[in-house]
């Protein structure tokens, strides 16, 4: 498959953050065949590794920053880093890292937090434009924001990557859909933290990872020292799973429907 195409405000990239990245190498690449493949000295990347699946890079894996926990991130590319690091601000978010050039001309970074305080990325593209590859078992395929104000979401992230937002109910929730544009490109999606949701739990983005058989791998993430707190369950979209790596780090599995609707 060649090089994916990602325009700005569409998800492009995820990695996750570990104390023990070799432990963590060893997880993934048990759990989805990944191997890890450094691009240059430590002191040059940062102990950054690119996670690649039949050579294609398809997340990419770090070391836990001082106080900060292990966690996925998903990246949103945008056309200036700097110019959506001054948009977040003005939309009533905050910059967690400032715009950051990253080693070999890969690209330009700014992590970000929502009004609501859900943490992001934002990729200004160089030579590294995103996943090779998604949409396949063992490679990301959607991302969430769960928040308690879906309104105030739609305007933040209006503002700051030009997304609209169309919400329908689905049952006892509602769900929110967000496009490039008013009908452009499908990203990703958003729910509402309801009164179901514990109040310690704070709002987030979630990264789904597509597997083909989401039984077979929870079972598998809970045999390597992970953890599901969400055990295999159906959804309009599919079947999916909530688990965490051994060190916590939160992601989701899903084996997507074959016939996905649009929510």
């Amino acid at each position: 498959m060649g090089q994916q195409e990602y325009p700005a405000g569409a998800p492009s990239w995820v990695d996750v953050t570990s104390p023990d990245v070799d432990a963590s190498v060893a997880f993934y690449g048990d759990l989805f065949g990944w191997e890890a493949v450094s691009n240059g000295p430590d002191e040059e990347t940062g102990g950054y590794r690119m996670f690649r699946r039949d050579g294609l890079d398809v997340a990419g894996i770090g070391p836990t920053q001082a106080g900060a926990p292990p966690s996925w991130t998903v990246y949103v590319a945008v056309d200036d880093a700097d110019a959506t690091a001054k948009a977040v601000e003005a939309a009533g978010g905050s910059v967690i890292l400032p715009p950051l050039d990253i080693p070999q001309g890969a690209g330009r970074m700014v992590v970000l937090a929502d009004d609501q305080g859900a943490v992001s990325a934002a990729w200004q593209p160089g030579a590294h434009a995103g996943a090779d590859v998604v949409d396949e078992p063992g490679t990301f395929v959607w991302s969430e924001l769960a928040c308690r104000d879906p309104e105030a979401a739609k305007a933040f992230y209006g503002a700051v990557y030009g997304w609209s937002g169309v919400t329908r109910e689905m049952g006892e929730m509602s769900y929110t859909t967000f496009f490039l544009g008013e009908h452009g490109r499908t990203l990703c999606g958003m729910v509402r933290m309801n009164e179901q949701w514990p109040q310690d739990i704070p709002p987030h983005w979630m990264v789904y990872l597509a597997v083909a058989d989401c039984d077979a791998v929870a079972a598998r993430v809970a045999e390597l020292g992970g953890n599901v707190s969400v055990p295999p369950t159906d959804m309009p979209f599919g079947r999916f799973s909530v688990v965490a790596d051994p060190f916590g780090a939160t992601f989701s599995i899903i084996r997507m429907a074959d016939d996905v609707p649009v929510p």
